[in-house]
């Protein structure tokens, strides 16, 4: 494996790992933005033995990338932890702490345990090993870009479920993000049960459809 076929990412990793055997787990979200559905975190141990190619935020790949990509991820990795928080359990303590309870079962899930997390730009307390916050780590770090990979396209296929029980809404389009198209179902029809209650747009909506209902 010569340097110069590591990317930046890989690179970012490695200065964190002083041997092979001292473990990196990657943690990372996705859902914080949408007005409905679960928050999904993931985390990943990468084996660095085995490098993927094109690697990234998952923001900067297609559906279609991140799919293979998926793939390769739990072919090469040590260990992958998946946890779902669902929108009710949002609305009662807010998407942060819910991000972060996540965060906290995805890393619990992982075995062999971490000697270290680098987790994307959140603090998490009680952990039993060092961890780092990085901003914007899903673009700087292989093991955070790998989970946030793992966390989009796990809540991906969640939204696309989701569109087969309620398809007014097109959540396999938008996956509960507030899109135009979004917020103009919800004005018109209200929300569904998987829609986070304390969210601004939805409270809006809900008070706006009560009205037109009375």
């Amino acid at each position: 494996m010569r340097e110069e076929k590591i990317s930046p990412l890989y690179q970012f990793d490695l200065a964190y790992q002083p041997s092979l055997q001292h473990y990196i787990a990657g943690v990372d979200e996705a859902g914080r933005g949408p007005l409905a559905g679960p928050v999904v975190a993931a985390s990943v141990i990468l084996d660095y033995r085995d490098i993927i190619p094109s690697i990234n935020d998952s923001k900067r790949l297609s559906a279609k990338k991140r799919e293979y990509l998926l793939g390769r991820i739990e072919t090469n990795a040590r260990s992958i932890g998946i946890a779902i928080v669902d929108h009710t359990t949002i609305d009662e303590i807010n998407i942060l702490n819910a991000s972060k309870k996540a965060m906290k079962i995805a890393l619990d899930q992982l075995d062999p345990p971490p000697h270290m997390a680098l987790i994307d730009a959140v603090s998490l307390d009680d952990l039993d090993y060092l961890y780092y916050p990085i901003i914007k780590g899903d673009a700087r770090s292989a093991a955070i870009a790998a989970a946030s990979i793992v966390a989009k396209v796990t809540r991906d296929r969640l939204m696309m479920d989701y569109h087969k029980e309620y398809p007014s809404y097109r959540f396999d389009k938008h996956k509960g993000y507030p899109t135009q198209e979004h917020l103009r179902v919800l004005r018109q029809i209200g929300p569904c049960p998987i829609h986070r209650r304390t969210y601004k747009p939805v409270r809006d909506a809900i008070e706006a459809f009560s009205f037109r209902r009375v």
